[in-house]
């Protein structure tokens, strides 16, 4: 026995009688934020938010415009780039409306065109005002 009287083994015992819960109580929300963030980095990203449908009707016309007022002698690149632009906002669009396409894969010259004027149609039928 120590000089006190007190055995050390029953303070110890004590001390973390008293501790615990408070270290549980500490440790509590910060394990849940840890497991909740751990659980989230395992998930695959979810589909980012599509901007409101009239925006996307109205980037559609301004970029079929700006695509079929391309002039003859225009850079391949600018075609190209304003027709990939032009497909991604069909894309969304279809996203929005839950119209199926291809325009994603492997398709190229008539077929893609093709394509696009299918999505255009379904488009339309669905209630866009698009070219």
């Amino acid at each position: 026995m120590p000089a006190g009287g007190f055995p050390l083994g029953n303070v110890l015992l004590y001390l973390a009688a008293v501790a615990a819960p408070v270290a549980g109580f500490w440790l509590l929300p910060k394990l849940a934020r840890l497991l909740g963030r751990a659980g989230r980095r395992g998930r695959r990203p979810t589909e980012p938010d599509l901007p409101p449908i009239e925006r996307l009707a109205a980037d559609l016309r301004r970029v079929h415009r700006s695509l079929r007022t391309l002039h003859s002698g225009a850079p391949a690149l600018r075609r190209r780039a304003t027709s990939q632009a032009y497909d991604a906002l069909l894309v969304q669009a279809c996203r929005a409306v839950e119209v199926p396409h291809r325009l994603d894969g492997e398709l190229d010259g008539v077929e893609r065109e093709a394509e696009r004027l299918r999505v255009e149609e379904e488009l339309r039928r669905a209630g866009l005002a698009i070219p």
